[in-house]
């Protein structure tokens, strides 16, 4: 957990060192963007995000996990609503602290035992995080948090896999994001 934190850390000192200012072809209200570090997961997941006021702005995030935990393959749709609140009035632009909320639907198979089912996993935490915009409107994101979820295990066939607790309880929420602004 420390070397991700001092990762994280790290990396926003040296992105704030490298950034630019925008450019004044007129006000940039909405971004999109991807999460980078999800495709380590074998998963991935956009983010729409728009500008409400001064210093807050909604994003809803979508994706796709193709993941394996243990002798279990997951593979299913998660949607992620947030709002999130920037320190300075430069919403879009800045620190931030967002609350969000995380619905999962997926499938799952175990070849070992035969089983096969659903899970249904609902939970929400909070992240912490500092987004650029660069010149011509480029995007980068890191951010950090946790969450918990509960999840609700439906069996089709075969017996319950033990292995998909993990995804129950606390757990860290970790992004880089890139994407633009328009």
């Amino acid at each position: 957990m420390k070397k991700v934190v001092t990762m994280f850390l790290s990396i926003v000192l040296t992105i704030t060192s490298f950034a630019q200012e925008r450019s004044a072809s007129g006000p940039m209200n909405n971004v999109i963007k991807a999460n980078t570090l999800t495709l380590i997961l074998a998963s991935g997941s956009i983010f729409y995000e728009r500008k409400l006021t001064d210093m807050t702005s909604a994003q809803m995030g979508v994706g796709y996990m193709n993941y394996r935990i243990e002798n279990t393959k997951l593979t299913g749709l998660f949607l992620t609503p947030e709002f999130k609140i920037y320190v300075r009035k430069d919403a879009i632009d800045g620190f931030f602290i967002s609350p969000y909320l995380r619905f999962n639907k997926l499938g799952f198979e175990n070849k070992d035992n035969s089983s096969e089912g659903s899970l249904t996993t609902y939970g929400g935490g909070i992240s912490f995080g500092r987004q650029w915009i660069f010149a011509k409107g480029l995007i980068l994101e890191l951010f950090f948090g946790g969450h918990y979820s509960d999840s609700d295990i439906k069996v089709n066939s075969g017996t319950e896999p033990p292995d998909l607790t993990e995804l129950e309880g606390f757990r860290t929420r970790v992004g880089f994001c890139v994407g633009f602004a328009f």
